[in-house]
């Protein structure tokens, strides 16, 4: 017998089948007392229109309301020669004020340009057979490898249509590292999609083909055979060959910023920046994480997966084995270049590119971009994201910008009125906002 020990709750059965009401009731009835203000919270933030949250609930499993982000808008982007306007959805103080500055600064000097490098991705059959390796490799040279194509051509009929599907197929040896591993490692082009689950319909095929083919062959023994196990059948979220580069450029002369220091020193010093960024992974980590401030907040308001993008860009800054930055720099013959090559797979066709009526609206705030043209404006987002707070560490410091984004969050907590909040503005424009500061005025304020 399982015994519970947690206040004297226990587990429910059936859930998911209950109401949106019911649901609720339940959850603040077992864990908030029935608490009716927290009831009134779920509720207030439902969309008024019903078929709206109709769409909205269905997009997840077991969902009682939603979870608003500040939906923001960065403007003033040169890419490639056309002006944008980036839609970010982000809570984070200063990150939509910081890639707005960023633009702005690079607006005069040819704003921002990019390169698709690839835009290969990649998924693999994971399969144990105790079996000779060179047995394997035979098979799929001399039949396997063009049977995985034949059988997965209904699947990939449309996709080829649009000029993409299956790139390659290769068979791979990990037995070095896992006794009797290999994989079918398969790239693919998915053109506009993100593609998961056209890659993830070719690779079950795989495994169903894999099977077949060894089962028919002569050249396996019966014990060979019985011991074949297809693990899993799964695309990677790690795509180092789906690549974009975005990248800004000027005279060292020209960097002339708002700070006073001279462009010598700012160019000095930010390449000092980047460089440590490259060798010492405890500042990469930072350093990396804002630049996927920018990046994700766009990623996000596209529609599109935040963690598949995360996790990709992690994985490629730590591809030498030592984790380091994913943007660069130098300052050459008087040149001042700053760049990313930003490892990133998204889509601008299918899930929520279709239903979600904010994703629906930046698509068209920027232009309905191809999956390649947004790949650009997220690099681009990315790159100025990490310019501005490179700019604000090696000039007046992060905290200054940063906490003075951050000053209605701190008064928002104490119920500041609006008179206040017009107060406290003015008495920081020329000061760094600090938490104490805050609340010792506010004090003094209200006696």
């Amino acid at each position: 017998m399982q015994i519970f020990i947690n206040m004297g709750k226990q587990p429910i059965e059936g859930f998911s089948k209950l109401t949106k009401e019911g649901k609720i009731e339940w959850i603040t009835n077992t864990y908030l007392e029935g608490n009716p203000e927290m009831k009134t919270i779920l509720k207030q933030y439902w969309n008024t229109d019903e078929a709206t949250q109709k769409l909205h609930d269905e997009f997840s499993e077991n969902t009682i309301s939603n979870f608003y982000m500040p939906y923001g808008i960065a403007p003033n982007f040169l890419i490639d020669g056309r002006l944008y306007a980036l839609p970010m959805a982000v809570e984070e103080s200063s990150v939509v004020a910081a890639a707005s500055k960023a633009a702005k600064f690079w607006l005069d000097k040819g704003g921002f340009k990019t390169t698709i490098i690839n835009t290969k991705k990649l998924g693999h059959t994971h399969f144990i057979i105790r079996a000779e390796a060179h047995k394997i490799l035979h098979l799929f040279n001399f039949e396997l490898k063009k049977k995985l194509f034949q059988d997965t051509e209904a699947i990939t009929k449309n996709m080829r249509q649009r000029g993409g599907g299956i790139l390659d197929i290769e068979l791979i040896d990990k037995t070095q590292d896992l006794p009797n591993y290999f994989q079918l490692k398969a790239s693919f082009d998915t053109r506009d999609s993100m593609g998961a689950n056209f890659i993830n319909s070719c690779l079950e095929q795989f495994g169903k083909t894999l099977k077949e083919t060894i089962s028919a062959s002569e050249d396996f023994t019966a014990e060979e055979k019985n011991s074949l196990q297809v693990v899993m059948n799964i695309l990677s979220n790690y795509t180092p060959d789906c690549i974009v580069r975005a990248e800004v450029s000027c005279k060292i002369e020209d960097l002339i910023d708002d700070s006073g220091m001279r462009p010598e020193e700012f160019a000095w010093k930010f390449k000092q920046a980047v460089t440590i960024a490259e060798i010492e992974p405890y500042r990469a980590t930072t350093h990396n994480k804002g630049i996927m401030n920018g990046v994700d907040a766009v990623v996000i308001a596209t529609g599109n997966d935040f963690r598949a993008t995360e996790a990709c860009a992690h994985a490629y800054a730590a591809r030498s084995g030592k984790y380091s930055s994913l943007t660069h720099c130098t300052t050459d013959n008087g040149v001042f270049r700053f760049w990313i090559d930003l490892p990133i797979s998204i889509g601008v066709v299918g899930g929520l590119t279709n239903l979600h009526p904010l994703v629906k609206f930046s698509l068209a705030l920027l232009g309905k971009p191809s999956a390649n043209e947004l790949m650009s404006i997220l690099a681009v987002s990315g790159l100025a994201q990490n310019f501005a707070a490179l700019r604000s560490l090696v000039t007046t410091g992060i905290q200054k910008g940063h906490m003075k984004m951050h000053l209605f969050n701190i008064l928002n907590q104490f119920n500041a009125t609006e008179e206040e909040k017009k107060y406290f503005v003015e008495y920081f424009k020329n000061k760094t906002v600090s938490h104490h500061e805050v609340i010792s005025e506010l004090e003094k304020m209200r006696g």
